[in-house]
């Protein structure tokens, strides 16, 4: 019988860091890519996030879409990139749950990017107090309707 990698956390991990370690193919034009050793950190931070979060995610995860998202930032380069693509990560499944996952991962990190490259000015801290709070106080307040709660007459 053959072994599905969905119930197999190391192949699962395996084919997650493939898929991160493939997009040094397409963000060393930026001047950032991510050795093994970086990719396996991300994997880890990955993990615990996930555990924190209470979350579970299947096939490559969201670390290639926010790597493709953020590698041309002006505000991220080789030093910081490891560190800020752990904290973006971080926000970005904090944000899913604080959205109530009303909206797809696509739009939070196009979101996630316009104000990190706007009024955050590459601000992590900005971006996940202050820019994203705000966003996912509007999603909540948008879904009242869905979460089966009535307003008071």
């Amino acid at each position: 019988m053959e072994n599905n990698f969905l119930f197999n956390p190391d192949e699962n991990r395996n084919y997650q860091m493939t898929k991160v370690l493939d997009c040094n193919a397409y963000t060393k034009k930026f001047g950032v890519t991510l050795s093994e050793a970086d990719a396996l950190t991300l994997m880890e931070s990955r993990s615990a996030t996930l555990r924190d979060q209470q979350r579970v995610e299947f096939g490559e995860g969201i670390l290639p879409k926010i790597i493709s998202a953020f590698c041309d930032s002006a505000y991220i380069y080789q030093d910081n990139y490891l560190d800020m693509l752990q904290t973006l990560q971080d926000i970005f499944y904090l944000y899913k749950n604080e959205s109530l996952d009303e909206l797809s991962d696509d739009e939070l990190i196009k979101y996630m990017r316009e104000e990190f490259e706007g009024k955050c000015q590459g601000s992590l801290e900005y971006l996940e107090d202050t820019s994203l709070a705000e966003f996912a106080r509007a999603i909540r307040k948008r879904s009242h309707g869905f979460l089966g709660k009535k307003e008071e007459e």
